[in-house]
């Protein structure tokens, strides 16, 4: 099935750009953790949202999901792992499946987490976001997994039941990730390295030797989602109607750079889901 447009990112751009898309009467996916994020639900107090003044995060994120679900939307709770170009439209691969849209509409907010050196370089050839997807290929073989989030520890101990070895790199305290096959590794790797494929982790006290390994983060930076995006400090280089430099993509929140605001957030979402309906008018086939 070929969609309208597919939204990635449940914070209040996403809402907004599903809101208008579904008002608008457009076929799309909504891909996110859940309408909200927790970068509002963790605002003590929010007293710039015009209309609803000093209202707390968790009041806003509520009111999000509440609006939402009330217009019978409701996003696939699935990370995006990459997006490709084919010409006139893009494929969304999220999870094990892979959607096919005329139009995207990046939501990501921003990206904390740089890099890792290789990262980029290996991406396809050893290098892995997702569990289910690429775990099979690793069975008794030797991995890196490096964990951002508690909420992934389940594809971690996924991947430690297929592979020989597991070095496991939590990037939080309280990890509860256990198994006999399971080596903890406190430090983050200065680099993935191999040759055609990955070979190793360099520490700056040394080195692991693996033939994969698997970055589970909650989100992927928009630079590595969608290859020849234009960015520009980590952030998605937009005009004013929300237009990035590739056709039929467009961006709107936090990923479009300061001031970080979830009225800014608000208005790009409806902003970038109008420009993706003018583009679908001016490219009917």
């Amino acid at each position: 099935m070929l969609y309208d447009s597919i939204i990635i990112g449940t914070g209040p751009a996403g809402v907004s750009a599903a809101l208008n898309l579904k008002i608008l009467d457009k076929n799309f996916l909504w891909f996110g953790s859940g309408a909200s994020s927790k970068k509002v639900e963790a605002a003590e107090l929010i007293r710039n949202y015009p209309g609803l003044p000093d209202i707390s995060g968790v009041e806003l994120s509520s009111a999000l999901v509440s609006h939402a679900k009330s217009m019978g939307i409701e996003p696939r709770h699935e990370i995006v792992t990459a997006i490709y170009d084919l010409g006139g439209r893009y494929a969304v691969t999220a999870g094990t499946d892979t959607f096919e849209s005329k139009t995207i509409i990046l939501c990501t907010g921003v990206t904390t987490a740089k890099p890792i050196g290789g990262e980029e370089q290996f991406l396809g050839r050893g290098v892995s976001y997702c569990a289910t997807c690429d775990g099979f290929l690793y069975k008794g073989k030797t991995i890196g997994v490096i964990l951002f989030d508690k909420a992934f520890e389940h594809e971690a101990e996924y991947l430690a039941s297929l592979a020989g070895k597991v070095y496991l790199m939590p990037m939080y305290k309280g990890c509860g990730v256990s198994s006999e096959n399971i080596e903890v590794v406190m430090k983050m790797p200065k680099e993935i390295a191999g040759g055609m494929k990955v070979q190793k982790l360099i520490f700056a006290d040394g080195e692991r030797e693996v033939d994969g390994v698997f970055i589970l983060r909650s989100s992927v930076s928009p630079s590595i989602l969608l290859r020849g995006l234009n960015t520009d400090g980590g952030h998605i280089v937009v005009d004013r109607q929300c237009r990035t430099n590739l056709a039929g993509v467009f961006a709107a929140g936090d990923c479009t750079g300061r001031p970080y605001q979830y009225a800014k957030s608000v208005g790009e979402g409806n902003v970038a889901a109008h420009a993706a309906v003018d583009y679908l008018a001016e490219h009917r086939e």
